[in-house]
């Protein structure tokens, strides 16, 4: 059985048929969320702990760990990133 193998656009929501400016989003959405993740884990943070940094609930840091990314906003990962210690900034590609 031949499989056809398709080039990704680097961008995984744009290759699933979102339109552009959603897939831009949802990847910035993505690319938040796991840095999040790789800042609680990095600083062996237990999720009580990453609550009272960031100013959320532990259930809502379960959610950032678990990936639920429907439940978060772009504005709100950037906000939490910022309690983070961490600069956003935005990239713009031609």
């Amino acid at each position: 059985m031949k499989k056809n193998i398709i080039k990704s656009s680097g961008n995984v929501f744009a290759d699933l048929g979102y339109s552009p400016d959603e897939a831009a989003i949802l990847q910035m959405r993505a690319d938040l969320m796991a840095d999040l993740r790789k800042f609680i884990e990095t600083k062996k943070l237990i999720q009580n702990e990453a609550a009272k940094i960031f100013g959320i609930s532990q259930s809502r840091v379960s959610d950032l760990m678990t990936g639920k990314w429907e439940k978060f906003s772009l504005e709100m990962l950037i906000t939490l990133s910022t309690k983070a210690g961490r600069h956003v900034t935005l990239k713009i590609a031609a």
